[in-house]
C-alpha cells in the first residue's frame, strides 16, 4: 500500500461529471486517478497492484460491468478495497456486490462527504480510532493514578479492576505498543497496592469488620439464593479459573439474546480451586469444613482434585439449609469435561424437573486448553493476555458451552456464571526455601521451615485465623502477592525458563481475587 496521501482509483465512464468531487477529495488529501472503463482500472492494477490504496467502481459501464471488473480486480490483489457506486437500486445488485464481499456499497447520487466518510472508514479508521483510545486512555490514566494514592474501599478496587480490563480490551484494538506498556505498568502498580490492601484488611473481614466485601464462601447466599423466589430455576455455571477479561467477553456474545445484571465478590485465599471452589459451593471458610469432616484434606492441600468427590454433597446442604428444593434422583450437579457433548447436556439438564437450582462445574482453563489441538501454537497464544482473550473469544463463540447456555435462557431459566478464582500472568520469581514438595501450584506453599522474601508474599503464621483447615495448624504458608511465583533456590534458572510469563493461580492479585458474577435472563 502506497505511503503519503492515500491514492484513489476512480472508475466511472461518466467521470467528467464527478470533477467537483475529485477536488473535493484532493484538498482533503487524497490523490486521484480517474479512468473510463474497467479494462483500464485492470491494466493500471496489474502494473503496480500495490499502487493504488482504493477503487471507486461504478457499477454500469460499457464493456466490463462493475461486478466483473471487481472480480478481477480482487483476483490482482485481494487487500485492496472496492467501494461499488451504482445508480442501480435493485435488490438483487445489492445482494450479489455485498455476496461477492464488496468493501462499501455507495447508491448514486453521491455527495463529496459520502465518498470522503467511506474513504476515511476503510483507510483511516483504525489510526482515528487508536487516536481516539489514545486521548481517553490518557485522561484514564491519569485518574487511576489519583486514585491510587488515597483511601480506597472494596467497592472502589472492584471499579479500578473494572476500569483496567475495560482498558485492556480497548487497547487490544490497536498497534500501539507504547500504551500497551504503559497500560502493564498501570495495572502492576495497582496490584501492588491491591495486595497490601488484601493482606491488610483480609483477617478482619473474615469476622465481618471493616465492611468487607461478598467473600467467596458468602456469594452463593448473599447474591445466587437471595432473590431464587422469583425464579423457577436457576442453572449456575461454575468456570473454575475464569478470569475477569474472559468473562466480560463471554457477557458480550451473551448480550445479544439475554438481559444481565453482574455482580461481584472476593474470592477466599489461597485462591485454588481445592479451598476456594469447596468453599464457593458449601457456604464455609475451609476451617469450618474440616470440622465438619476431617476426610477432605487428608490426603493433601494442594491437589486441585482432592475435595471434587465433597462438592455436591456440601452444595445440597446449602441449598437444603437455605429451603431450595432439590432431587438427588435428577442429574442436577454436574462436571463438564473437555469432550463435553451440547445435545448429551442439554438432554440431562432437560431431566431437571424439580431441582430449583442446577449447576455445571468446569475447571475452565484446562477445558480451554484442551479444546485446542494445536498445543504448541496453543502455547505461545496464552503466555500474553491478549492471547488468552482472543483465544476465549474464539472458543466460546464455537462451543457446546454455548449453546447450552442459550438454550437455557430460551426456557426462561435463570443463567448465572461465575468462577471461585481466576489466574495472573506470571512473569517475577522469588525463591522459597526448604520445601519439601514442589508440586505443580507455584503460587502458594505450605510447610513446616519455609522462607522467602516477605515483600513479595503473605507470611501466615498460623493458617486457621486465615480460615484454613486446621489439618495444618502445624505449618505455615506462604502466598505468592501480585504476579510472582515460587521457585526452588536449587533449581531456579530451570523453573524460570519453564513458568515465565505463564498463567498461575493460588495467589493475591486483582486478576484472581476480584469475581464477576453475571445473571442473565430473557
Amino acid at each position: 500500500m502506497s505511503g503519503g496521501k492515500k491514492k484513489v482509483l476512480w472508475v466511472d465512464d461518466e467521470i467528467e461529471f464527478l470533477r467537483s468531487h475529485i477536488m473535493f477529495l484532493e484538498t482533503r488529501g487524497y490523490c486521484v486517478t480517474p479512468v473510463f472503463s474497467g479494462d483500464d482500472a485492470i491494466h493500471l492494477i496489474e502494473q503496480n497492484p500495490r499502487e493504488f490504496d482504493i477503487v471507486l467502481l461504478d457499477e454500469r459501464m460499457p464493456g466490463k460491468d462493475g461486478i466483473t471488473t471487481f472480480e478481477e480486480i480482487k483476483q490482482i490483489n485481494p487487500d485492496l478495497p472496492v467501494v461499488m457506486v451504482t445508480k442501480n437500486e435493485e435488490e438483487h445488485v445489492m445482494e450479489s456486490a455485498l455476496g461477492k464481499k464488496i468493501d462499501a456499497y455507495l447508491t448514486k447520487p453521491v455527495n463529496p462527504s459520502q465518498i470522503l466518510l467511506v474513504c476515511k472508514r476503510l483507510l483511516e479508521s483504525r489510526r482515528i480510532l487508536s487516536n481516539q483510545i489514545s486521548q481517553k486512555f490518557i485522561r484514564n490514566y491519569s485518574e487511576n493514578r489519583t486514585s491510587l494514592g488515597g483511601y480506597l474501599s472494596y467497592k472502589d478496587w472492584i471499579k479500578i479492576y473494572d476500569n483496567l480490563v475495560y482498558w485492556d480490551l480497548e487497547l487490544d484494538k490497536t498497534d500501539d505498543e507504547g500504551l500497551r506498556q504503559t497500560h502493564a505498568g498501570q495495572k502492576s502498580d495497582s496490584n501492588a497496592v491491591f495486595s497490601d490492601y488484601l493482606v491488610e484488611n483480609y483477617v478482619s473481614w473474615l469476622k465481618g469488620e471493616r465492611e468487607p466485601p461478598v467473600l467467596g464462601h458468602d456469594a452463593l447466599q448473599k447474591i445466587v439464593l437471595e432473590n431464587q423466589d422469583q425464579f423457577k430455576t436457576t442453572f449456575l455455571f461454575v468456570l473454575s479459573g475464569m478470569r475477569y477479561d474472559q468473562y466480560i467477553i463471554m457477557e458480550r456474545i451473551l448480550r445479544q439474546f439475554s438481559n444481565v445484571q453482574k455482580n461481584n465478590f472476593f474470592s477466599i485465599i489461597p485462591t485454588a480451586s481445592v479451598f476456594s471452589r469447596i468453599s464457593f459451593l458449601s457456604g464455609f471458610l475451609p476451617a469450618e469444613i474440616s470440622k465438619k469432616d476431617k476426610n477432605i484434606w487428608k490426603t493433601g492441600i494442594e491437589d486441585e482434585k482432592q475435595t471434587s468427590p465433597f462438592e455436591k454433597k456440601l452444595l445440597s446442604g446449602l441449598l437444603t439449609a437455605n429451603g431450595i428444593k432439590i432431587n438427588n434422583n435428577e442429574p442436577w450437579f454436574l462436571y463438564l469435561s473437555d469432550s463435553v457433548d451440547s445435545n448429551q447436556i442439554i438432554q440431562q439438564i432437560n431431566k431437571c424437573k424439580k431441582s430449583r437450582v442446577n449447576v455445571c462445574v468446569v475447571d475452565f482453563f484446562d477445558f480451554l486448553s484442551h479444546n485446542q489441538p494445536q498445543r504448541g501454537v496453543l502455547k505461545e497464544l496464552i503466555r500474553d493476555e491478549s492471547g488468552i482473550r482472543t483465544l476465549t473469544k474464539s472458543w466460546f463463540e464455537r462451543s457446546a458451552v454455548l449453546k447450552i447456555m442459550k438454550d437455557l435462557v430460551s426456557k426462561d431459566c435463570r443463567l448465572i456464571i461465575t468462577s471461585d478464582h481466576g489466574n495472573v500472568l506470571c512473569s517475577r520469581s522469588t525463591e522459597l526455601y526448604r520445601v519439601q514438595n514442589w508440586s505443580k501450584n507455584l503460587r502458594y506453599k505450605f510447610g513446616s521451615d519455609i522462607s522467602c522474601d516477605e515483600r513479595r508474599a503473605l507470611f501466615i503464621r498460623n493458617p486457621v485465623h486465615f480460615g484454613l483447615p486446621d489439618i495444618i495448624q502445624d505449618k505455615s504458608c506462604f502466598i505468592a502477592k501480585e504476579n510472582y511465583y515460587f521457585v526452588p533456590p536449587e533449581k531456579n534458572e530451570q523453573y524460570k525458563t519453564q513458568f515465565r510469563n505463564s498463567f498461575q493461580h493460588g495467589g493475591i492479585s486483582m486478576e484472581e481475587i476480584i469475581m464477576p458474577m453475571g445473571i442473565f435472563t430473557r
